[in-house]
C-alpha cells in the first residue's frame, strides 16, 4: 500500500454536512476557516469553498494521487471513478484552454451557470478532482510535471501515441523519475499497429469496431447510441486496470505502462456477436431492439407507448402466454422452445405486436407484476431518474454549487455500493486552474514564484 495514506492533501481538508432534500441527497461544504488556521487555507483567485470539499474520503482508493491529463470523456470518466473511490486525482489542463468540453454547452445552458467554462458535460465525469493549469509545451511546465510525478502513483493520458515522448515525458522518462509509476494512456488504436497514430473519436471507434453496424433497425441506417457507450466503457475498462496495475505494484514493487484504445474496447464489446463471427463465419446484422438469439425479447407498441419484453427460456415463455391470455401459445409446437421461436419469429411477434396494443402500457405493467417475467416501460430520462428504485438508492446527489446561477448542481449517484469503503463526493466538478496554487504549494511553489509562472504562461 502506499506509504502513509493520512498524510494525502484530501484525507485532511474533507469535511461534511449533510441534509435530506426529499428524493435527492444533498451536500453543503463548510468554509476550510472554520476548521483550520489561516496559514492552512487555500487562496487563490478562483477560491470557493463550496466548490471544493464536501465529503470525508473514506473511499478504498484514499491515499493513492493520480495525474489526470486527459480530455473529453474516456479519460475523465476513468479518473472520476478512481476519484469517486478515494483517490486524489489532480487535473492537468492547458493555460486559458482547458478541457474542451468546459464550453460544450447545449442549447440555453449559459443560464446555468455564472462562471465561464464549466458546462453540464465537463461537470459530470470531474468532480473529485483538483484543477491545475500547466503549459507541458514549456520547459518549466515539463519539468513542474515531473516534479508531482515523483509524488503520486499513477498519471493517465489520452495523447495520440507518441507525443507524450515528444514533449519528453513519455514512459521511459516518467519511469527514471518515479520507478513504480504507473502510466495509463488511452488512444483511439492503441500505441502500435498502422492506425496507431490516427486520433480516436467515440463514433469512429463504435463505427470502425462493428457496433454501428449492429444498431438500428433491421431495414434502416446505422443508429448511434444516445450516449458515448465506446467512450464510456474505455474508460471502465482502463479504470480495472489501473487498479490491476496498482495491485500488481503491492507484490512486485514496480510500475508498469497500461496501453488502452477505443478501437479494441470496441471489438471487445462485441461480446457474443464477435463470438459467431469468429467461430461460425455468420455476418451480423441489425435487429432494431430484437435479440438474435432469444424470441420474443425486444420493444413492442403498446395502445400508447411502448413496452420491452422479453421471454428467455420456456418457463418464461409460458408465464407470458397465459398473463396475454393466450396460453395455448406456449404449447404451439412453432413456439414451445426458444429454437422453435427463433424459426418462427415473424408469425409469432405478429401475434404479439396485436396482442400488446390491446392495453396501455401502464396496464401491461399490471399485468406482468409479480410475474417474475423480464419486462419495462421506455421511460423518458425525468422519468428515470425519478424512477423509485433510483430514489431508493440514492442515484442523485444535488451539489451545493457557486458556479451555478441557482448554487446546486445534481450528479449521478453512484452505481456500485459499498459496505465499508464507500465512494463520496468530496469536491465539486472545478473550474480551470481552480487549485494551481494549491498544488504548487505543495511543491514548495509559492509567492512571486507562482507569479512569476502566470506571468510566463506557465500556469
Amino acid at each position: 500500500m502506499p506509504p502513509h495514506p493520512l498524510l494525502r492533501p484530501l484525507s485532511f481538508h474533507a469535511i461534511l454536512h449533510c441534509r435530506s432534500a426529499g428524493p435527492f441527497t444533498s451536500f453543503r461544504c463548510f468554509p476550510p476557516s472554520a476548521f483550520f488556521s489561516s496559514s492552512s487555507r487555500f487562496s487563490s483567485s478562483h477560491s470557493n469553498a463550496r466548490n471544493r470539499t464536501l465529503f470525508q474520503n473514506t473511499g478504498a482508493l484514499d491515499g493513492y494521487k493520480i495525474l489526470d491529463l486527459t480530455r473529453v470523456l474516456a479519460g475523465p470518466f476513468c479518473t472520476q471513478i478512481l476519484a469517486d473511490y478515494g483517490a486524489d486525482v489532480i487535473k492537468v489542463e492547458q493555460p486559458g484552454k482547458g478541457d474542451e468540453t468546459r464550453y460544450w454547452r447545449i442549447h440555453g445552458e449559459s443560464e446555468k451557470w455564472k462562471e465561464e467554462g464549466i458546462s453540464c458535460y465537463f461537470a459530470c465525469v470531474n468532480r473529485n478532482k483538483r484543477a491545475i493549469t500547466l503549459d507541458l509545451k514549456s520547459e518549466k511546465g515539463r519539468e513542474i510535471l515531473l516534479d508531482l510525478v515523483k509524488k503520486v502513483d499513477v498519471i493517465v493520458d489520452n495523447f495520440v501515441p507518441g507525443k507524450m515522448d515528444q514533449l519528453g515525458i513519455g514512459y521511459d522518462t516518467l519511469s527514471k523519475v518515479n520507478p513504480s509509476i504507473i502510466h495509463a494512456s488511452i488512444s483511439g488504436y492503441g500505441a502500435g499497429g498502422p492506425y496507431s497514430k490516427r486520433a480516436g473519436y467515440d463514433i469512429i471507434a463504435a463505427a470502425e469496431g462493428g457496433l454501428l453496424h449492429v444498431t438500428g433497425e433491421a431495414q434502416g441506417p446505422p443508429t448511434k447510441p444516445g450516449v458515448g457507450l465506446t467512450d464510456l466503457c474505455t474508460g471502465l475498462f482502463m479504470h480495472g486496470a489501473i487498479v490491476s496495475a496498482l495491485h500488481a505494484r503491492n507484490r512486485t514493487g514496480k510500475g508498469q505502462k497500461v496501453d488502452g484504445s477505443l478501437f479494441e474496447t470496441q471489438l471487445a464489446l462485441m461480446v457474443n456477436i464477435a463470438s459467431v463471427w469468429l467461430n461460425m463465419g455468420r455476418e451480423a446484422k441489425r435487429w432494431g431492439t430484437a435479440h438474435p438469439s432469444i424470441v420474443p425479447y425486444e420493444a413492442f407498441p403498446t395502445k400508447d407507448s411502448y413496452l420491452v419484453m422479453g421471454a428467455t427460456n420456456n418457463r418464461q415463455f409460458a408465464i407470458l402466454a397465459e398473463r396475454l391470455g393466450q396460453p395455448d401459445l406456449a404449447r404451439d409446437e412453432r413456439f414451445r422452445t426458444n429454437d422453435a421461436r427463433i424459426e418462427n419469429r415473424v408469425e409469432l411477434n405478429k401475434i404479439l405486436h396485436e396482442l400488446f396494443q390491446t392495453r396501455t402500457t401502464d396496464e401491461w405493467l399490471t399485468v406482468f407484476e409479480n410475474s417474475g417475467m423480464p419486462y419495462g416501460p421506455i421511460n423518458s430520462i425525468e422519468k428515470a431518474f425519478s424512477h423509485a428504485q433510483a430514489q431508493a438508492r440514492d442515484m442523485v446527489h444535488t451539489l451545493q454549487m457557486d458556479s451555478a446561477a441557482d448554487g446546486e448542481f445534481k450528479v449521478t449517484g453512484f452505481p456500485v455500493k459499498f459496505s465499508e469503503s464507500k465512494p463520496s463526493v468530496r469536491i465539486n466538478p472545478p473550474l480551470l486552474g481552480q487549485h494551481t496554487e494549491e498544488v504548487l504549494a505543495e511543491l514548495g511553489i509559492t509567492g512571486k514564484k507562482v507569479d512569476e509562472l502566470r506571468r510566463q504562461g506557465v500556469v
